[in-house]
């Protein structure tokens, strides 16, 4: 929860997401075909030197031999389901945080309970590889009992540059950190910097909104939304005939009254490039004038196919105007 509060005093948005898939992900670790993969890896090293394997990961790797050719298709195609599930959720939000490990356990206990302990302690990351995310693990302070706690960030994969930035920033903001274990202060460290390419916003108005029909072609390209708001005065708004799916059209045309509700969302600048060559006519990309008088890159019509077209300026937006049709 504290980690939770630095992040959101760092500028983060914080919302809550259904963590079932991931769970379900990575019980399929230890529980589905994948340890048969182990006992492949070790070939015959896992006969003839099995005094040298630990007598816990001994006991869960030789239930590969167990398994069929039918359990790894079963166990893809479990995964595949998993991963279909999780997208749904990766729309809601750009990078979760979540415990490292949920608890701290005693040597003994870990000895009595090994099979059932370490899969507890993997809950939060067990399911990484499968998903094939990035993560960067994160100190977070210490618990009220003296143990030391940390969070990790999880991201798509190949994330791993923005989890650096965002991990090395929530670091920072721990009071009175330590470069690990020594006396140095963290804060005497430079700041990790980013040489990441530039990247590029751009507005959207209606197909391409969060959870409308076409919004997937920004989150394929890992963009990132970064703030809902308002055109400036002097656009109106129509609704386009005869679009498959149904698109409006934003003109700006000095009369209409504007203020038309857009969401800002952040690319690279090769993704950019994909993403606009996927617009069709009459949509095109322009300079949109925002509420607060800044420019950005967004979506516009071509006058001509407004002609007959209803005015949906009044609405305020493609997601009311829809809202009061159904």
């Amino acid at each position: 929860a504290a980690a939770i509060a630095r992040m959101a005093d760092l500028g983060a948005q914080i919302v809550e997401f259904d963590f079932t898939p991931f769970a379900e992900a990575a019980n399929l670790l230890y529980s589905g075909p994948w340890v048969a993969e182990r006992r492949a890896a070790l070939g015959d090293f896992f006969e003839t030197n099995a005094c040298d394997i630990d007598p816990t990961v001994y006991g869960i790797i030789r239930g590969g031999d167990d398994l069929s050719a039918v359990d790894a298709f079963k166990g893809m195609y479990a995964l595949q389901a998993r991963i279909a599930d999780a997208e749904r959720q990766w729309r809601k939000f750009d990078v979760m945080l979540l415990p490292t490990a949920g608890t701290t356990y005693k040597i003994a206990d870990v000895l009595a309970d090994p099979v059932r302990l370490n899969s507890n302690l993997g809950r939060t990351t067990n399911f990484v590889n499968l998903m094939d995310l990035s993560a960067l693990a994160v100190p977070a302070g210490f618990r009220d009992d003296g143990l030391p706690f940390g969070v990790t960030l999880i991201g798509r994969a190949f994330d791993d540059i923005k989890l650096a930035e965002i991990g090395d920033r929530l670091h920072r903001a721990l009071n009175d950190a330590k470069l690990g274990a020594t006396q140095t202060a963290l804060a005497s460290t430079p700041a990790f910097k980013t040489s990441a390419a530039p990247l590029i916003q751009i507005a959207v108005v209606g197909a391409h909104l969060t959870g409308q029909p076409l919004n997937w072609q920004l989150c394929e390209r890992n963009a990132r939304l970064v703030r809902t708001t308002r055109t400036a005065a002097g656009y109106s708004f129509y609704a386009l005939p005869e679009t498959t799916p149904p698109k409006p059209g934003l003109v700006r045309d000095g009369k209409g009254a504007g203020r038309i509700e857009v969401e800002i969302w952040e690319l690279s600048e090769a993704a950019f490039g994909s993403f606009v060559a996927l617009i069709p006519p009459p949509l095109g990309i322009g300079t949109l004038e925002l509420a607060d008088g800044s420019l950005v890159k967004g979506f516009m019509c071509e006058a001509y196919a407004v002609a007959g077209a209803e005015d949906i300026t009044a609405t305020g937006g493609w997601r009311t105007w829809l809202g009061q049709r159904s």
